[in-house]
């Protein structure tokens, strides 16, 4: 199995690579505007680099209000024009309408689990392809690859550290949701 340390250790030395697997990559997140923001990030790397994505997280921020699920489910096309001219973001229209229609979705699910967070931990453990059915069914431009670097990427599926990389130790002691499957 290959895995994103081994990468980082050879060839992620000081770049944007390294601040990420040491500090983001396969802890768990609590809050919902987090959990979107790095979806709507894994959706915005189809079919590109994450470097890439890395490399524009900050601008990803300003252009979604920081990830304000209330105020992105609340934007007009006025709004999605902006998006589409922003340069410092990938402006493709399926991944911004899925950004905004994902935000919409997880305000529903909100009401009826109280969290996004608490959504994914009422249909945890399950397996990859159980949860990219599960993807597939309630939110946009959710694909196989999408679904499995979101969930391990925050915690709900093991596989995003070795045993033997000093970060996985670190992320043990925070207890992800798939320790609890």
């Amino acid at each position: 199995m290959s895995f994103y340390c081994t990468f980082v250790k050879e060839k992620g030395k000081g770049t944007v690579h390294e601040s990420y697997h040491n500090t983001e990559y396969g802890f768990p997140l609590e809050s919902d505007n987090e959990l979107f923001a790095r979806l709507v990030l894994e959706i915005n790397q189809a079919g590109l680099s994450w470097e890439t994505i890395l490399k524009k997280k900050d601008a990803f921020y300003k252009a979604f209000d920081q990830f304000d699920i209330r105020k992105v489910s609340r934007y007009t096309q006025k709004k999605f024009d902006a998006l589409m001219a922003d340069a410092g973001i990938i402006r493709n229209r399926l991944k911004i309408n899925a950004a905004i229609e994902n935000a919409k979705i997880i305000i529903t699910l909100q009401k009826e689990f109280g969290s996004f967070k608490n959504w994914l931990d009422h249909h945890h453990p399950k397996t990859k392809e159980e949860w990219v059915k599960l993807f597939k069914k309630h939110f946009k431009f959710t694909g196989g690859e999408i679904v499995n670097e979101f969930l391990m990427s925050t915690g709900y599926l093991p596989g995003c550290h070795a045993e033997d990389c000093p970060v996985y130790k670190k992320i043990l002691k925070k207890k992800p949701m798939w320790m609890k499957g």
